[in-house]
């Protein structure tokens, strides 16, 4: 830059982060905050102290880590020289993140790597040139889905349970689970459908087409199909320790079907679609016996100091509800 660029021989540290900020680089952001995050880091660092050593990391103080701006290098060989040989390992405090952000994104990338390199594995090992190997392995699935957890037969009556209840005896707790029944069925429905239509492809009475086939790929790398992901709980599970886990939820909802009007003992949090609802039913009964707002009430857990089963309690608690799997 000449000096025909800057006043009185000043730097036009405006003029140079409108240029970057607005033209070269911030013509391609289209997010506001994109926008403020990058304004921030340009009135951070474009200043006259980037020509006299400034620290080029933010927030960095008494973690051990530096990396300053040169001062007096003559040629643009030398700046190279300088990021090469002076420029820390990569960390997320570069960036004033906290170190366990690199956990996470690490942990992605590994599961990630794993995932491919398993997808890159024959598919028909042990069988048949045509691929009959990878076949066996969903026809088993299937086979255990049908045997062992006979969802089928485990959909929920929501309209005999729902004969059972009356205007009394239907509160917040009974709503919560009737929602959790709710949405079992419609997992099991996708499920079933699904796979009996992969068993009426394998006799040929249906075509096969692409969502089977990205099905049957799923459950050979023992992942939770996309279609059933869709109606399910969060879950991080593979495919078999998954299909337990419904079995574990069936079980708990199955114990309240028989007797809708009253709540287990111990509710299994960490088994329920949708947790925040029965936490919101504990707040509900609170505010109709204590008279109080529900905004203005919160929920206060109490860690027991022993571990109690159901036919441990002592009794039900005065507010509120025993839960496992917090």
């Amino acid at each position: 830059m000449d000096g025909a660029g800057a006043q009185g021989g000043r730097v036009p540290w405006d003029d140079l982060k409108y240029i970057f900020g607005d033209i070269m680089y911030g013509g391609h952001i289209v997010d506001d905050w994109d926008r403020r995050f990058c304004s921030a880091y340009l009135d951070s660092l474009m200043q006259d102290s980037l020509l006299d050593e400034a620290e080029m990391f933010p927030f960095i103080e008494g973690k051990n880590i530096s990396f300053k701006s040169p001062a007096g290098l003559s040629s643009h060989e030398k700046f190279l020289e300088y990021i090469e040989t002076e420029l820390p390992p990569e960390t997320p405090l570069a960036f004033a993140m906290h170190p366990n952000a690199e956990i996470d994104f690490r942990t992605t990338q590994c599961r990630n790597l794993f995932a491919q390199l398993t997808e890159l594995q024959p598919k028909g090992s042990g069988g048949s040139s045509e691929g009959g190997g990878a076949n066996d392995k969903v026809v088993e699935f299937i086979s255990r889905v049908n045997d062992e957890a006979q969802l089928e037969n485990c959909k929920f009556n929501i309209d005999d349970i729902a004969g059972k209840l009356n205007e009394e005896t239907r509160g917040p707790y009974q709503n919560a689970f009737m929602q959790e029944c709710e949405c079992m069925n419609v997992l099991i429905k996708v499920i079933v459908a699904s796979l009996v239509d992969i068993v009426l492809a394998f006799k040929g009475e249906l075509t096969m087409s692409e969502k089977m086939e990205n099905l049957m790929k799923d459950i050979n790398l023992n992942k939770v199909p996309a279609g059933w992901e869709k109606f399910a709980f969060p879950s991080m599970r593979g495919l078999g320790s998954w299909l337990d886990n419904i079995k574990q939820r069936i079980e708990q909802l199955t114990v309240w079907k028989d007797d809708p009007t009253k709540v287990p003992k111990v509710t299994f949090l960490n088994r329920l679609f949708n947790p925040n609802s029965f936490m919101t039913s504990i707040k509900q009964i609170f505010s109709r016996e204590h008279k109080i707002e529900l905004n203005k009430t919160d929920i206060q857990t109490d860690i027991l100091k022993k571990m109690y089963w159901e036919q441990d309690l002592p009794s039900d608690p005065k507010d509120g509800a025993y839960i496992f799997g917090f």
